[in-house]
């Protein structure tokens, strides 16, 4: 494989803990998303997986992931996923997860769970809690 089309990505930094000996809680949720870029890449039938943008959820603003799956033959594919506007952590938790059972059974290409997305690069991106919703509803 051509290293010099592999994007740069930096060395997770190490959890910096509060004077409480906390860790901050955005910090762990993005620290746990770049970390899940294996799952990613098995999850969506890929070589590697980079995940290259992570917002953490807050009161105001959803939860966002940007991930880059490389196929066997070198084609990518560049997806954005959003979550919920949460500050809970069993919705954190989750995000991960739902991003992996997407990638392993979702991926169409029309529904309700694609919505318009400035940030995205293709203008798109997937609303796992929706894509969620429908896909338990659809299991029903």
């Amino acid at each position: 494989m051509d290293t010099a089309l592999r994007p740069a990505v930096p060395p997770l930094p190490p959890l910096v803990r509060q004077p409480d000996g906390r860790t901050d809680p955005a910090q762990e949720f993005v620290t746990r998303m770049r970390a899940a870029a294996p799952d990613f890449a098995a999850a969506g039938g890929a070589v590697t997986a980079v995940v290259r943008e992570v917002v953490p959820p807050a009161r105001h603003r959803r939860s966002r992931c940007r991930v880059v799956l490389r196929l066997l033959g070198g084609e990518e594919v560049d997806l954005t996923f959003l979550g919920p506007v949460s500050r809970a952590a069993s919705s954190e938790r989750a995000f991960d997860l739902q991003i992996q059972t997407y990638l392993t059974h979702g991926r169409g290409s029309a529904g309700d769970w694609l919505v318009p997305d400035d940030e995205a690069p293709d203008g798109v991106a997937v609303d796992v809690s929706a894509w969620s919703a429908t896909a338990v509803r659809a299991s029903a």
